[in-house]
């Protein structure tokens, strides 16, 4: 059984010093508490395309999952992404935005899941439990799969200009 297409928007913040370097979140929660490689998210998350335009969700879902907003500065489209099957699949939008941000600054939104499993509490956890610069090497092996494109588009846009 298929599932319905999930739309996501986030915003990749971005600085050279003098290298690239990107901002990118440690999704939270238990499955991902002992995870490193492919466990590392752009700030992003759902919206419905009937009811919010994608650049308002992704400034929206920056703020939600950091306690932040995005830092001023001109937005780059870096296009779109498709990932997943089944009933998993997304559709993932992203701009990048040159800026400064303190992780430690960082105060993370909450999501509610049953933990531990079929135990019939209800547990609030971090959407990132940390957030942290990363060099593109870094950031590639962390990177979940299917965003990784976005560091190659954001590369490519940057050699651009």
């Amino acid at each position: 059984m298929t599932g319905a297409t999930r739309f996501s928007a986030g915003v990749l913040l971005f600085r050279q010093r003098p290298e690239l370097q990107v901002l990118l979140g440690h999704m939270g929660g238990p499955f991902w508490a002992r995870k490193d490689a492919g466990a590392w998210s752009i700030p992003k998350g759902e919206y419905e395309p009937d009811a919010e335009q994608p650049r308002s969700a992704a400034a929206r879902e920056f703020t939600e999952e950091l306690g932040l907003p995005v830092p001023a500065g001109d937005w780059i489209a870096l296009g779109e992404a498709k990932y997943g099957s089944g009933r998993s699949r997304k559709q993932v939008t992203i701009w990048a935005v040159a800026g400064e941000l303190d992780p430690a600054q960082v105060v993370p939104g909450t999501f509610d899941m049953e933990w531990p499993p079929k135990s019939g509490r209800t547990q609030s956890f971090p959407e990132i439990d940390r957030a942290e610069w990363l060099d593109l090497e870094q950031a590639r092996t962390r990177l979940t799969a299917g965003q990784r494109p976005f560091l190659d588009r954001l590369v490519a846009v940057l050699t651009e200009s």
